[in-house]
């Protein structure tokens, strides 16, 4: 592996303007970092990857390369490009091993993120690095959101998260409060009144974006936030219709293979497929079929009735009236990619909340999750430090109630 990565390092050309980093969203200095490594300075080129990007290790493997920082590199004008993905897992993976930095010194303030999904994490860890209490809220029992449970795990091992569970946020002294929703018991007035002085709302999509067509109640059909997050509790039968064509959409049909079906179509309204060419070429190799312009109808028992679309004269999609047919199938898999107004910050309409992610702009990547979450990281630093400092309880000198060993009082019992 080592020498395989190093071949690649050494294809770098070190480009004094780098195309590849104006191609990642959150523009990583890839020529430093390779130069670092190729120096033999591999911890300091961790150093800088988990500084710029904490979900690096997650990146390095679900991010869509070929159409961010390998689709920009020169080489692969004429060649091919230097493959950066492998580098990043290479010493991401190897340097977080190392990482055993605890807590930083308390600042005194509090900060509640709800959600444990990407652009949450982001925020959580950053603000952590300057020193603030940070405890994470998530309706699951594990941290990951949307990358633990709407990622299959031959894409994104758990592994990576319970590592970034450990390292990033346990070793931080970031606290996890997990099984909880907020909206339900405990809502935003009792995290303000509790000395929280600020908060972020990424709750993901957990509630699917529907079609609104007839039928999608139908035992047969599952949404996919639903069917990836626990795939073997669903009977979709050996023939599955897949509606939508991104990622998503890929993750869903290769994991029914996975699970029983034999044949597996994904339909998608337009003439292009929304996924990267990188997962959907892995679908068609094995056995997803695919449909393109075609607009869902209705879904039976026996099939989802689609109709063809066609373009207008002013670039629009319609579908096209008498074009309707019945496409027979055992199964339905729903994956289409809750919002809440914010400016491009994460500033919501009411003071002191925050949001980003799905819960704000819809379905989106990992690392534009991240890209994100470090903006709304700042403005929220920048709005806590524009605040007075939290008063203390009124009950912060009570005295402490004398505390007995249990190992001293069984002895004192025994004796």
């Amino acid at each position: 592996m080592a020498l395989h990565v190093m071949e690649e390092a050494n294809r770098c050309l070190g480009c004094k303007n780098p195309r590849c980093r104006e191609g990642c969203p959150i523009h990583t200095n890839i020529p430093e970092v390779i130069r670092l490594l190729k120096a033999g300075k591999l911890n300091d080129a961790g150093w800088m990857l988990f500084e710029n990007n904490p979900l690096t290790t997650v990146c390095s493997i679900v991010c869509n390369h070929e159409k961010q920082c390998e689709g920009h590199c020169i080489r692969g004008i004429k060649d091919v490009p230097v493959h950066f993905s492998i580098i990043e897992n290479y010493i991401s993976t190897t340097y977080a091993n190392q990482m055993t930095q605890g807590p930083a010194p308390s600042n005194g303030r509090k900060v509640a993120i709800i959600g444990a999904g990407p652009s949450g994490i982001t925020i959580a860890i950053i603000l952590a690095r300057y020193g603030y209490q940070v405890t994470i809220f998530d309706s699951k029992d594990k941290i990951g959101g949307v990358m633990r449970y709407g990622i299959p795990d031959y894409r994104l091992p758990d592994s990576v998260l319970d590592d970034i569970a450990y390292r990033h946020l346990e070793l931080k002294g970031i606290q996890f409060r997990p099984n909880t929703t907020i909206g339900g018991a405990i809502g935003l007035d009792d995290l303000f009144r509790d000395g929280y002085q600020s908060i972020f709302v990424g709750a993901g999509l957990w509630r699917p974006k529907t079609l609104h067509i007839k039928g999608e109640t139908l035992g047969h059909v599952a949404f996919a936030i639903n069917y990836l997050a626990s795939p073997k509790a669903f009977r979709l039968g050996e023939r599955v219709i897949v509606i939508g064509s991104g990622n998503s959409a890929m993750d869903c049909a290769r994991t029914a293979i996975r699970n029983g079906a034999h044949y597996v179509t994904v339909f998608n309204r337009r003439d292009k497929i929304a996924a990267s060419q990188y997962e959907a070429s892995y679908a068609k190799l094995e056995g997803v079929e695919f449909e393109m312009m075609k607009s869902p109808l209705e879904i039976r028992d026996d099939g989802v009735v689609f109709a063809d679309n066609e373009f207008d004269d002013e670039g629009k999609l319609h579908a096209i009236p008498g074009s309707e047919k019945l496409y027979p199938c055992t199964g339905v898999i729903v994956a289409r990619g809750g919002i809440i107004a914010v400016d491009e910050d994460g500033h919501t309409s009411r003071p002191g909340v925050f949001a980003a992610g799905d819960v704000a702009h819809g379905a989106s990547t990992v690392v534009h999750a991240v890209a994100a979450g470090k903006r709304v990281a700042d403005a929220m630093h920048a709005y806590m430090q524009s605040l007075p400092m939290p008063e203390p309880s009124p009950y912060a000198n009570a005295p402490k109630v004398e505390t007995i060993d249990a190992s001293v009082m069984s002895e004192q019992v025994l004796g």
